[in-house]
């Protein structure tokens, strides 16, 4: 399937009927990177969507799970054994936000992150290189350290997702060859649309982060409405036409996915 929309960074593992969104999704010619937040839910998703050829499924240890101890030391070591037969990884990454995570648990984040960025180089393929959807809040500097340090920066293709740092961290990403996806949360913020307007036109990827909570039901048609009114944001932000930049993020998908 070529489909027409990419959506770079979605939780399908907080979907009741995530086999259903998958098939709805491909009706709609939409391509979905399945980012997932533990290793028990991105073995739950390879298992329920696995014919579905529009998905791609990410090995995921997202750094809430880390931060509040629900994923563990045994987590992290399976998660950094799965990315070694997995071309995609995600969501992972830094939290420093008070509201989001308790305090004291960085430490731990940040081990399980260079645990699994390591894994991610040491056994990514040149020719199929391995794609990471990136969570870093108040965390980019570190984040690029850590994927810097491990050589993942240039084995792997990373992705910051919903990329919310200084400007300094995103110059700083963008050399580094990083790419950018960006979703409706991110343009209602003035740094966010100012970041939109900046970023190389190869480097930008168009994402929802849908659904909104866990254990829900869902329909693939919002994930395509919220994908269009990104798309319709950005192409304003850059004055350019929505069709453009739904080529240009759909080309971008393209290339990292397929």
């Amino acid at each position: 399937m070529t489909p027409r929309l990419y959506d770079m960074h979605v939780h399908l593992d907080f979907m009741h009927n995530m086999r259903a969104v998958a098939g709805e999704a491909e009706e709609l010619s939409l391509g979905l990177f399945a980012t997932t937040v533990t290793p028990a839910g991105f073995e739950r998703t390879c298992a329920e969507v696995a014919a579905a050829p529009n998905v791609r499924v990410g090995v995921g240890l997202h750094p809430w799970w880390v931060a509040d101890g629900r994923c563990g030391e045994r987590d992290v070591a399976q998660v950094a054994e799965l990315v070694q037969s997995s071309r995609y990884v995600g969501e992972i990454g830094l939290d420093r936000s008070p509201k989001h995570v308790p305090e004291g648990s960085f430490e731990r984040q940040l081990k399980a992150f260079e645990t699994v960025v390591g894994a991610c180089a040491q056994t990514s393929n040149a020719a199929t290189p391995k794609v990471l959807s990136i969570h870093s809040v108040q965390a980019a500097g570190v984040a690029l350290d850590a994927l810097e340090h491990a050589g993942t920066l240039s084995a792997c293709h990373c992705i910051f997702h919903w990329f919310s740092g200084t400007s300094d961290e995103l110059h700083r990403a963008v050399k580094g060859g990083c790419w950018f996806s960006i979703n409706e949360m991110m343009l209602r913020t003035r740094r966010g649309r100012e970041y939109a307007r900046q970023l190389p036109k190869d480097r930008l990827l168009l994402e929802t982060d849908l659904p909104p909570g866990e254990d829900v039901p869902f329909a693939a048609a919002e994930i395509h409405a919220s994908l269009m009114r990104t798309a319709e944001q950005i192409a304003q932000i850059r004055g350019m036409s929505t069709a453009d930049i739904a080529a240009i993020t759909l080309d971008n998908g393209l290339f990292l996915l397929d």
